[in-house]
């Protein structure tokens, strides 16, 4: 437990001094976020820098090394996959980022380049987990407690599950604060997650170091959210960028794939997958219909902006659901034991 409170300590003391520092350096080398006449109104954001999430990822580094639990388990410690996969989807987002802001291509990369990106990064860490002997093939089904052994099927659709998660955090970053306060409310819970299978580990006999070194990332991202949330509540002085968005993704699905509980996302992370579910139902529809839409704009939340909602409101609204969503799966958790 103390671990898991430094972590989160350390993460959000990092993000606060480095923040400042950060923000201005981003300002003096021009990279600054540019907004287009697309969507709602946010030409104040103009030029606001972009790129802020590099400060939560040293906050999670430091936090998660410096509180590792004492005792390592080797190649398959649980720590070098959730770093990776973290900071690999960030260098992913880093790169769309530094081409919109120094190259002001505003596609930042072609849709083919972050992809691919994205699946050799996906497909890794699908064989990792595959392979792991604390992971395999078998995911655990809420509420009952019961297993699915996917089999070889696991690569493919956890490769999926990735990409699908990465994207959603990054569509759910679009509005000040959102991102970040929806995922320390959901990091959060995957502490508590880790907590009470550390306890069944340690009343069962068994191992309980993956369990462990997960709690202690999961408090590091809270801290690092929270700490992030300084600078980039309403109205933001830095966004987070795609840099931060798909850190924030990759470590998400991470923390659930190695856990054995991916199925726990679509309660924990509902929002950022409503985003994509939001963008993917609007564009179809578009097309059957030839010009008729769904909601006023997606992804939702400027559905929510168009109807009147304020980003605080919306941000508000986000975090209830998100909170009431992971009580659930906590509660799914205790019930499987």
């Amino acid at each position: 437990m103390y671990r898991m409170i430094a972590s989160a300590l350390i993460a959000l003391a990092a993000a606060l001094l480095l923040g400042p520092a950060l923000i201005r350096y981003l300002k003096k080398l021009h990279f600054g976020q540019t907004i287009y006449e697309l969507g709602p109104s946010h030409q104040q954001k103009q030029g606001t820098p972009v790129m802020g999430g590099l400060m939560m990822a040293a906050g999670i580094v430091a936090a998660s090394l410096i509180c590792h639990p004492a005792k390592w388990d080797g190649a398959w410690d649980f720590v070098f996959p959730l770093l990776a996969v973290s900071l690999l989807s960030m260098a992913v987002g880093f790169a769309d980022d530094y081409i919109k802001a120094v190259k002001k291509r505003h596609d930042g990369l072609n849709p083919w380049q972050k992809i691919a990106g994205q699946v050799i990064v996906a497909v890794g860490f699908s064989v990792y987990c595959y392979f792991s002997p604390s992971v395999g093939s078998r995911i655990i089904l809420p509420f009952i407690g019961g297993e699915w052994d996917l089999g070889l099927f696991y690569i493919p659709l956890m490769t999926l599950l990735v990409i699908f998660i990465v994207n959603s955090s990054n569509l759910q970053d679009g509005l000040d604060g959102l991102l970040s306060t929806v995922t320390a409310v959901s990091s959060s819970a995957w502490a508590v997650i880790c907590m009470i299978i550390t306890t069944a580990a340690a009343i069962g006999g068994r191992d309980n170091t993956g369990s462990v070194t997960t709690g202690v990332f999961a408090m590091s991202m809270v801290g690092a959210c929270v700490g992030f949330l300084r600078f980039n509540r309403y109205p933001a002085k830095t966004f987070m960028g795609d840099t931060g968005s798909m850190l924030l993704g990759g470590g998400t699905v991470a923390m659930a794939m190695l856990l054995r509980q991916p199925l726990l996302l679509l309660l924990t992370f509902f929002t950022p997958i409503m985003s994509s579910v939001s963008v993917i139902l609007q564009r179809y529809y578009y097309k059957l219909t030839h010009g008729k839409r769904i909601f006023l704009m997606s992804p939702i939340h400027h559905h929510f902006e168009k109807k009147g909602y304020s980003e605080t409101q919306i941000v508000s609204m986000y975090a209830g659901i998100t909170l009431i969503l992971s009580l659930i799966a906590v509660a799914a958790v205790c019930v499987g034991f």
